[in-house]
């Protein structure tokens, strides 16, 4: 079988050398494609191959039609929306992500962004502490469990809202979480919001003035998830409304320019999406993402498969 590794922002020399081994021990060709440029060159590179890793590069219909061996696609991270989940149905092929292998990194990523926020981006001026804050965690999947376990170092009361979560509210305990049953009472108990749900029909958008009005005047929000939760209008306007709010995220609003100008240091955004850019993060990926691939072929195994079957 031909297993392409196409990253248009490649993994680590190290991971790769690892994802090869893998794979090849396995009795598997691998192909590589790194920083292209030009979208054909993906589409050449996928018309052969049997199973792909791909990280945040987008594999459209157009890919996915073009792609005649394509049995699996694995997406080295938790985020899948760059897949087209209907085509690959459509296609007859699997998609799997791999959760849990950046949840330490994106976690740390959170507690760095919330420290520059707290310190006034240490220019200097009074900021404030960490213990004894509300934390929120919309969302309560791998990442949002270390992102508890950091917490509870640092002295912060955490609560957490997901919908199985207020189902079943014992599963915080573990974490010294207090689950609540709605959005809405989440943000109204919380001084500082971590989000880290997926992008979907659901939560786009979701994160509106609503919500954010029911924090405090001088409310934070942390974002390592997804660029299109958050009503952009919506944060610029509480924003403007609360001299006090401050706002960090790990994807650039599309507004990222004005926010930039207006709010000073009471807005970060990374130059790029950089929760999962950790050497460890980067290699624990790749070869989760190799090993499943490796199991499917042997075994069928799909385990961690997120698309329908046909």
């Amino acid at each position: 079988m031909k297993f392409l590794i196409a990253t248009e922002k490649p993994f680590a020399p190290a991971a790769v050398k690892q994802i090869r081994e893998i794979i090849e021990n396995a009795g598997h060709e691998t192909v590589l494609l790194e920083k292209y440029t030009d979208k054909n060159e993906l589409l050449h590179a996928v018309s052969t191959a049997d199973a792909m890793i791909v990280r945040s590069d987008v594999v459209d219909k157009e890919v996915l039609d073009a792609a005649g061996n394509l049995k699996i696609v694995v997406r080295a991270g938790a985020g899948y929306d760059n897949v087209d989940l209907h085509a690959a149905t459509a296609n007859n092929i699997c998609v799997m992500n791999t959760p849990g292998q950046n949840s330490n990194a994106v976690a740390e990523l959170v507690f760095g962004m919330l420290l520059y926020l707290a310190r006034c981006s240490f220019d200097g001026s009074t900021g404030s502490e960490l213990k004894g804050k509300r934390l929120g965690l919309h969302a309560f999947g791998y990442i949002g469990k270390q992102v508890a376990k950091i917490a509870n170092g640092f002295g912060m009361e955490v609560l957490a809202y997901s919908p199985s979560l207020a189902l079943n509210p014992e599963k915080g305990k573990a974490f010294n979480v207090t689950a609540v049953q709605s959005p809405g009472e989440l943000y109204e108990k919380s001084e500082i919001i971590s989000l880290h749900m997926p992008a979907n029909d659901q939560t786009r958008g979701s994160i509106d003035y609503d919500l954010l009005s029911k924090l405090p005047q001088k409310g934070i929000v942390i974002n390592t998830a997804r660029k299109e939760v958050v009503n952009e209008a919506d944060m610029l306007r509480i924003m403007e409304e609360r001299p006090g709010f401050k706002y960090a995220t790990d994807i650039k609003p599309v507004n990222h320019d004005k926010m930039a100008r207006k709010f000073g240091n009471r807005y970060l955004a990374s130059a790029k999406k950089c929760g999962a850019q950790t050497s460890e993060a980067n290699v624990n990926a790749g070869l989760a993402a190799a090993e499943q691939i490796v199991k499917f072929f042997a075994d069928g195994d799909e385990t961690f498969r997120v698309n329908p079957i046909k």
